[in-house]
């Protein structure tokens, strides 16, 4: 009778250990299932169109800031200096009491890249149109200013050649030569001194775009290490997958 008790206690207990790690590995198995679950792949449309709305986000807002009264001209980041092949020359003026003028041309430099970031908006947009799935994986798993930096790779030449009209007209708006050509006229006068007379269309053109592309990069950072500013399901969904470790 004892053995019989013994063996029936045995086959039970062995029948409940049994059920208790099926159970425990089927816990396990749930466990692990929500551990590793991973968001759905995303389509390539989807990856283009995040980072379209990203830097047309990240652009739009850096002409709004470019355009504003000293967008250029009070920012520290993007004021464009006098130009730098021609420092020797401001150094002269300075030098001889015309540090006014020099302070003049200046702001009114910058005031022509504010008055042209007006029309920025549409130009960046259509740099991007070319962007590829793999192109677009890089940017996600690139640096903080991967996607500037795709932007001004890909298209800088086509960004200058639209932005220069651009440039041009707002330079003449502000009447440029009006402040530009006394200080070569003066400098050039100096004895000595060899004769500088930079293009100053191409330069203002340069420096507002590397202006614009700074902003644009600051947007982009803030996409990327803000999730409010991630401010679209889009957004959100495509830089949820830039935040996965590297």
């Amino acid at each position: 009778m004892k053995k019989v008790l013994l063996l029936s206690f045995i086959v039970t207990s062995t029948a409940l250990s049994a059920q208790i790690n099926t159970k425990a590995l089927k816990n396990k198995a749930t466990q692990l299932q929500q551990v590793t679950k991973v968001t759905p792949a995303l389509s390539e449309k989807e990856i283009i169109d995040g980072l379209k709305e990203a830097l047309s986000k990240g652009s739009t807002k850096a002409g709004t800031l470019a355009s504003a009264v000293g967008g250029f001209n009070g920012n520290s980041l993007i004021k464009i200096p006098f130009p730098e092949d021609a420092k020797k020359m401001e150094t002269k003026l300075r030098a001889i009491g015309m540090g006014s003028q020099v302070d003049k041309f200046v702001t009114t430099l910058n005031e022509a890249a504010e008055l042209a970031s007006k029309e920025v908006g549409n130009i960046f947009l259509n740099a991007i149109t070319n962007m590829t799935v793999k192109d677009g994986m890089n940017i996600l798993k690139g640096a903080d200013n991967a996607a500037t930096e795709y932007l001004r790779s890909q298209s800088y030449q086509q960004l200058y050649d639209k932005f220069k009209p651009i440039v041009v007209k707002a330079l003449q708006q502000v009447e440029i030569t009006k402040h530009w050509n006394p200080l070569v006229t003066k400098y050039n006068s100096i004895p000595m001194v060899e004769k500088v007379n930079p293009d100053l269309e191409d330069y203002c053109t340069k420096k507002a775009i590397e202006g614009l592309m700074k902003l644009v990069a600051q947007e982009e950072l803030k996409i990327r290490k803000d999730v409010n500013a991630r401010t679209s399901d889009l957004l959100k969904k495509v830089f949820a997958e830039a935040d996965k470790p590297r």
